[in-house]
């Protein structure tokens, strides 16, 4: 065996002898790569769904509505057809099969569709030919459809092929045929196919023709362009942005295990370093070897962290999905798919990470001379040094934190994503680095307060002495609890801003959403119902943003930032139209966050013909009120002043609102649904029968207050499922960072005890004097990382969410969680410090004796 080899067997042997820091070592790289790993998993999966729903629905097709809300029919086709427009009719509907799954089906022409559009050919198996073309529209027809949509089926593959899954209704869907480019959750078939599996008669849901044929809509219609659709990568970049740095958060607390155990090798290894260069081995070499052992354990521990980040993934993958569905309604897959470059990605990652955790540590072995690395006196004298310097680098930290704080407060509300998660980690960087001298010097206070208590000051410089070692498990547990603090906090004040926002919005007992067709007929007859005290009608549409007038200048889409790279104009800004009617009930309970000249007068003005604007729309355009606005109508631009802002929690589009029949009158638009307020002293149930009765109405089309704020209690739950997930295994990370730190030097730590035995220190109060050790230094990092999380929680708040979801929320400081965070930093500290003590409890006098007469 050549001298190279030698040395590095001999330096692998450490590890026989210790295989506690072995498992250390793969433990923080396990975790790390697992917790990155598996949120990219999720986002690359996310992505790729994203991706074919944009290929299949976006398509740069236009579309084409009516104006008077009704629903479109064959007719509205044929006769669109025989005035020689080319347009193609889609009819989209949702069924539940027999396992519950509900599936949206896409009803196509494939001869009318036009040539080069997504629907005529990603929807196809990858062998396309005429023959499939024409089992696709000829009886008994094709259901095309994702993989992992027809294994959720309970087939998957080719097994998949021919058969034909029965709905909960007992129909049956026509033979599957599995299409790759389908997105999740979606069915797609000949729309003569799905009229008939949905019962629409000759309804269609919308006519699409290609980009730019039509200069104008047809004579009663309105058109939707492509470039004006919502894409949901483009929508959800910031949720994605967000989980990113979670896991990053938990790749670096990972890693602080990693640098534990490597210095705490490094340092117990220093005999051995001695030997080996006495023996001729040059330094360069020997440093080389402590890279290629670095990389040999990093390998090993990335492809384990992978392998279980792929198996989070899939747990993570529906929480996910149910947010994504909850926040900005895009379907995302519960199957993974991940492209190669993702495993290459995961490898790189935590790869390097490991090789930043351990430059450092190679970086002093080299630079120690011969003499030095056999000293450990050596070893531990540059660590005041490295305090100084830790001081010095938190001071930077905290300069870019002010530097970058200063220069958001110059930005409109709404910007800076990047630049928020840059003063969240500064912030965190700061408080970090300056928490091992903070440490430092308050124990050397302490030890001179103590200084008439022998054992007291024993142990204050006992634990100074293992601040070496402790102070990166220390820094874990700092970045773990106040991020915890932070999203915990940041959370719990959305929900309580939005289940309050709900009670406010929510002001009718009842809320029917009747036929479009019978709507002012089940109108009327409820007006004339003793049991009604008010009626709260309201309407939606979608119209073009086309300009915006501030103090007189008029500004248009497009215009100075508004400007993409190439300098081109931006697309007009689509935003939705929303009609709600003022009264008694609704006036006072709708919040309203900044009017022009007070609230009764912004409800006065909102009745007169002016619009009320959300937040989102408002941070997004920088828009204020008393800016007038400029909407595309049906006949032509409507201009609205903007009298008031309102809040409008988890709605990722701009809308504008008015009153209804100011919406109707000036948009042509639909009419919506009807809130219904009942008299004093009436209840509901009555009611409900008699509409039911009536009108023959489904129990869909009539949903009572409670229902509403139950089912969305319910998706706010789920849309954070994610969050406090990764919140908890972030902080199960430093806890295992804390024990593993303990563990590795639980031998080092009988040693220093035993004299203390000798000289008539019960075990009890060794074991005792631990806990307190550790206990104190935690509950210390706990204290300094209270008032960090609520720096973070004011990041989150007023920049990070603005800039992510579009929306303000009110700072909420929740007492209880904070005290929750100290009691948890303190109890992982002493579970941590529990398994030495119990050690030290059990090791019998003699082997304390044998421990000491070995050092």
């Amino acid at each position: 065996m050549s001298p190279t080899l030698t040395a590095l067997a001999t330096l692998l042997s450490h590890y026989r002898r210790h295989p506690g820091q072995l498992a250390m070592l793969l433990l923080g790289l396990w975790v790390a790569g697992a917790l990155w790993s598996g949120v990219q998993a999720i986002n690359a999966s996310a992505r790729d769904s994203y991706a074919r729903a944009e290929a299949l629905f976006t398509s740069g097709l236009d579309r084409l509505e009516r104006r008077d809300g009704e629903p479109l029919d064959r007719a509205d086709f044929v006769g669109l057809r025989r005035a020689g427009l080319a347009v193609s009719p889609l009819l989209e509907g949702k069924v539940v099969t027999v396992q519950g799954e509900r599936l949206t089906v896409i009803g196509i022409d494939p001869l009318t569709l036009p040539g080069d559009s997504a629907f005529a050919t990603a929807g196809s198996p990858s062998t396309s030919t005429q023959g499939e073309l024409t089992a696709f529209f000829t009886p008994p027809w094709q259901t095309r459809l994702a993989p992992e949509t027809a294994a959720r089926l309970g087939r998957s593959g080719e097994a998949a092929r021919g058969a034909e899954p029965a709905l909960r209704d007992g129909r049956r869907l026509p033979p599957l045929a599995v299409a790759p480019a389908l997105p999740p959750d979606t069915l797609v078939m000949d729309i003569a196919a799905a009229s008939r599996l949905l019962g629409r008669g000759d309804r269609i849901s919308r006519l699409v023709t290609e980009a730019g044929t039509l200069a104008t809509a047809p004579e009663g219609y309105r058109l939707i362009r492509a470039d004006t659709l919502a894409d949901p990568g483009e929508l959800t970049a910031s949720f994605h942005l967000n989980l990113t740095a979670m896991a990053l958060l938990a790749l670096i607390v990972g890693l602080f295990i990693v640098q534990a155990a490597l210095g705490l090798a490094l340092e117990q290894r220093l005999g051995l370093l001695r030997t080996l260069r006495a023996l001729g081995v040059p330094g360069r070499t020997l440093v080389g070897l402590l890279a290629l052992e670095l990389a040999l354990l990093g390998l090993v521990g990335a492809l384990a962290g992978i392998a279980s980040g792929v198996w989070l993934a899939r747990a993570l993958l529906p929480d996910v999905a149910a947010t994504l569905q909850s926040l900005y309604g895009a379907s995302v897959g519960t199957a993974l798919h991940l492209p190669w470059h993702y495993w290459l990605g995961g490898l790189g990652v935590t790869l390097g990470g490991l090789l930043v955790a351990g430059s450092g540590t190679l970086w002093r072995a080299a630079r120690l001379g011969v003499l030095g690395l056999g000293q450990a006196q050596a070893w531990r004298a540059g660590f005041q040094r490295q305090l100084r310097r830790q001081a010095v680098a938190g001071a930077l930290a905290a300069l870019l934190a002010l530097a970058t704080g200063a220069w958001l407060a110059t930005r409109p509300a709404g910007e800076g994503l990047l630049a928020g998660f840059l003063l969240v980690a500064a912030l965190m960087l700061a408080c970090a680095l300056w928490l091992s001298p903070l440490l430092a010097a308050g124990l050397a206070w302490l030890g001179r307060l103590a200084r008439h208590r022998p054992l007291a000051q024993w142990a204050l410089a006992d634990l100074e002495l293992q601040l070496p070692r402790l102070s990166l498990a220390m820094m874990a547990l700092l970045i773990a609890l106040s991020a915890n603090l932070g999203v915990g906090s940041m959370v719990g004040g959305f929900r309580l801003t939005f289940l309050d926002w709900l009670d406010q919005r929510l002001a009718a007992d009842l809320y029917l959403r009747p036929p479009v067709e019978r709507f002012d007929e089940v109108q009327a007859w409820l007006a004339r119902r003793d049991e009604v005290a008010e009626l709260l009608p309201t309407a939606g549409t979608e119209s073009v943003l086309l300009a915006r007038e501030t103090g007189g200048q008029e500004k248009g889409e497009g215009e100075g930032e508004g400007k993409g790279e190439s300098g081109r104009r931006a697309p007009r800004l689509p935003v939705t139209l929303f009609g709600i009617t003022p009264g008694e009930h609704l006036t006072p309970t709708w919040p309203l966050l900044a009017t022009m000249a007070g609230r009764d007068a912004a409800w006065a003005a909102l009745t007169a013909g002016e619009a009320f604007i959300n937040e989102q729309l408002a941070l997004g355009q920088g828009i204020a009120p008393g800016d007038r606005l400029t909407l595309q109508a049906p006949g032509g631009r409507e201009r609205v002043t903007v009298a008031a802002i309102y809040p409008d929690y988890g709605n990722p589009r701009g809308e504008v609102v008015l009153a209804t029949s100011r919406l109707r009158e000036r948009f042509a638009a639909p009419p919506g649904s009807v809130g219904i307020v009942l008299a004093e002293g009436q209840e509901a149930a009555p009611l409900t029968r008699a509409l039911t009765a009536r009108f023959d109405l489904d129990d869909e089309a009539l949903i009572d207050q409670r229902r509403i704020k139950a089912l969305s209690t319910d998706i706010f739950e789920r849309t954070f499922a994610i969050t406090r997930a990764l919140n908890a295994l972030t902080l199960a990370v430093a806890a295992l960072a804390l024990l593993a730190s303990l563990l590795a030097q639980a031998r080092e730590r009988r040693r220093r005890l035993a004299p203390l035995w000798a000289l008539g220190v019960p075990r009890r109060a060794l074991a005792g004097l631990q806990l307190a050790q550790l206990g104190g230094a935690a509950l210390v990092t706990s204290v300094l990382a209270v008032p960090l999380g609520i720096a973070i929680t004011t990041c989150l708040v007023t920049v990070i969410n603005v800039a992510a979801f579009g929306w303000r929320l009110p700072l909420h400081v929740f007492p209880g969680e904070i005290a929750l965070t100290l009691a948890t930093a303190l109890v992982v500290a002493l579970l941590a410090a529990g398994l030495p003590a119990l050690t030290l409890w059990r090791t019998p006098p003699r082997a304390l004796l044998a421990e000491e007469e070995t050092t």
